[in-house]
C-alpha cells in the first residue's frame, strides 16, 4: 500500500498552477487608494481649523521684575507664575529668568515690565522689555460739585 499525495501526481507545470495565490495586492496591482491610512468616517480629509478661530499665540508676552541692569542694552526679568503641583494640586509659585532687550538703558532694578515675544536678539534674548503702568496708582478726585454740575446748598449758604 503507497500513500501518495494528489498533488505529486500531476504533472511539474499543473503543479506551479496549483500553488499561484491570485490577489489584487500582489506585485502592485492594486490602486493606491486601498493602501492608503485608514480614516474614520467623522473626521474630515481637510482637517484645517475653522476660520472664525484666532491662531493659538501662546506665550507672546509674559510681566515680570527686573533682577539685574548691569548689562548694556539688557535687563534680567524674573517671571512668577502659578502652576499646580504636580502630586499634591496646590498652586505654587514658579520663577523663571529671562534676558530681555532694553535698547535705551531704562529700567532699573524693581521696575516692573512687559516682555514681548520678538525674533532672537543673540544666544539667549528673544524679548523686548516694555514699560509697564504701576498698578496702584490713587485715582485723582475731582470736586465734587463739577460732577453734577449744580452748586450744592451748603456751599451756596456759605458764600
Amino acid at each position: 500500500m503507497s500513500l501518495t499525495c494528489p498533488l505529486l501526481q500531476l504533472p511539474l507545470s499543473q503543479f506551479k498552477k496549483s500553488l499561484t495565490i491570485s490577489s489584487p495586492f500582489l506585485h502592485g496591482s492594486s490602486p493606491l487608494s486601498h493602501l492608503s491610512k485608514p480614516s474614520s468616517s467623522i473626521t474630515s480629509p481637510n482637517s484645517s481649523p475653522p476660520s472664525f478661530l484666532p491662531p493659538v499665540r501662546a506665550m507672546r508676552s509674559m510681566q515680570g521684575k527686573v533682577v539685574c541692569s548691569a548689562n548694556d542694552k539688557t535687563v534680567s526679568v524674573e517671571v512668577t507664575r502659578l502652576a499646580p503641583h504636580p502630586k499634591y494640586k496646590r498652586r505654587v509659585r514658579k520663577k523663571k529668568k529671562y534676558q530681555a532687550h532694553d535698547p535705551l538703558n531704562q529700567f532699573q532694578v524693581g521696575d516692573f515690565v512687559q516682555l514681548e515675544k520678538s525674533k532672537p536678539i543673540s544666544k539667549t534674548k528673544a524679548f523686548i522689555a516694555v514699560p509697564v503702568p504701576p498698578r496702584n496708582q490713587p485715582k485723582v478726585k475731582e470736586d465734587e460739585n463739577k460732577e453734577l454740575g449744580l452748586p450744592l446748598q451748603s456751599s451756596l449758604q456759605e458764600s
